[in-house]
């Protein structure tokens, strides 16, 4: 598994580095000028000079050479001197991505409102999964019963409703009408006690669940279908006729190889889920990434937004290698080697 994790690493480079290429041009050539919005007194001069300090005046390949380099080498770079709280080679002569809205380093920028979208991600993530794998074990356990019936109306709903109008739907209930929960998620708020704690529950309560019923959803169906398959598999029939407990055959032999392709939906759907989190993120004014990028398309911020496209890209990619390697975990008559 090791060399076939080195190969995987090894074609991961080509594979991001064709996609850097693609975002990068595909948002250079994007309508947009970063001095569309200032003051129409600046004269046309004054403008020139503004692109050429943000370096604009550069060709194409020199700009994503550029780039390149600040995203792989030099935030790097900055990253492990934050870490180790010394300097590594010339910090201060080091170029950045720097965002031309705020000119201040993008990726800093992203680390300030990761964990906020990870607070919210995160435990919706968790959330769908606990949801969803007792749903589709049940399902498929008590097929065509009602509770089986309950949970395919439940997939259904989660998947086919869009995350906005589930947002919404829970605002106008629990914030508007029973005022339990605050329809404002509070950033700056900050836990130090149980009070704070519960205030902290109340306000990423919705958020979460809204991501939690479509993750679940969609996560609900694929364990469903796989632990069909599996419960018909000769080895079942023969652990039964052993007298093996049913728990036991369910719960341990069954659900351990239904895990194995739902795995690949789990992983997968982590950078997906960030994707979905945009629009939550916008419906309950949580400041985090999702926000971040709303607000650099709208001040049309080339250089933000291209660095947090590419993350997400480096999430999927990521992901499917994590994907891979589990199921050799999972199943142990997988050998890469």
């Amino acid at each position: 598994m090791f060399r076939y994790t080195i190969r995987r690493l090894l074609f991961a480079i080509p594979t991001l580095l064709v996609i850097s290429f693609i975002i990068f041009a595909l948002l250079d050539l994007a309508p947009g000028d970063p001095t569309g919005n200032l003051p129409l007194t600046i004269d046309a001069k004054t403008r020139e000079a503004i692109r050429i300090s943000l370096g604009l005046g550069e060709p194409f390949h020199i700009r994503y050479i550029a780039w390149l380099n600040q995203f792989f080498i030099n935030e790097p770079l900055n990253i492990l001197e934050e870490w180790w709280g010394s300097p590594i080679g010339d910090s201060a002569g080091r170029m950045r991505i720097r965002s031309w809205s705020t000119r201040s380093p993008v990726v800093d920028l992203i680390v300030e409102r990761t964990p906020q979208t990870l607070w919210v991600v995160g435990m919706s993530y968790v959330v769908g999964i606990l949801i969803a794998i007792p749903i589709g074990v049940i399902s498929a356990y008590r097929q065509y019963s009602w509770i089986d019936q309950a949970g395919t109306l439940f997939s259904m709903i989660g998947f086919s409703v869009p995350t906005f109008f589930t947002g919404l739907v829970l605002i106008v209930i629990f914030s508007v009408n029973l005022n339990w929960l605050p329809m404002i998620y509070d950033t700056t708020h900050t836990v130090t006690g149980w009070d704070s704690f519960i205030v902290q529950v109340k306000q990423i309560a919705m958020p979460v669940m809204v991501l939690a019923l479509f993750n679940a959803a969609q996560i609900s169906r694929f364990m469903r279908s796989s632990m069909l398959d599996n419960l018909n598999q000769d080895y079942v029939r023969t652990a039964r006729a052993k007298g093996m407990k049913e728990h036991i055959v369910v719960m341990v032999h069954v659900l351990r190889n239904s895990l194995i392709p739902v795995v690949t939906v789990i992983a997968l759907g982590v950078p997906q889920i960030f994707g979905g989190a945009i629009i939550t993120e916008q419906i309950f004014r949580v400041n985090g990434l999702g926000a971040l990028l709303i607000g650099g398309i709208e001040a049309a911020d080339i250089p933000l937004v291209q660095t947090l496209t590419f993350i997400f890209a480096v999430l999927i990619v990521g992901f499917n290698l994590i994907a891979d390697l589990l199921y050799g975990i999972l199943d142990p008559r997988i050998r890469y080697d």
